[in-house]
């Protein structure tokens, strides 16, 4: 199981999308990097690897939230959660959060 992981995560810096197995992979942790409003990139933790899901050469992209449900329903993922960074601060004149990203849950049901 390790070697086809390693195979998948092409250097352990990204997981194909078109490569996964939904039969056969445990998804540890789903986390959804919020960019902007409606532009989300999927990031997989799977044993000891974490990486980017990928399409292609480039880091596959989502346009909802939905989209990511659908697209990773097939897997059995044990948690997921999204990673929201808010432009607030700057909006209002202040510098940039120290925090950087909030952490929020994101449910995986299906419908949602």
């Amino acid at each position: 199981m390790h070697d086809e992981l390693a195979q998948l995560s092409d250097s352990m810096t990204k997981f194909q999308f078109d490569e996964l197995d939904a039969q056969h992979l445990k998804i540890k942790q789903l986390t959804v990097l919020s960019y902007e409003m409606n532009h989300y990139f999927v990031q997989l933790q799977v044993n000891d690897l974490e990486a980017l899901v990928y399409a292609g050469d480039r880091p596959m992209r989502f346009y909802s939230s939905q989209q990511i449900r659908d697209s990773f329903a097939p897997f059995q993922i044990e948690s997921a959660l999204m990673l929201h960074q808010s432009p607030y601060d700057e909006m209002i004149g202040n510098p940039p959060s120290a925090q950087g990203f909030a952490a929020l849950p994101f449910s995986m049901q299906q419908p949602y």
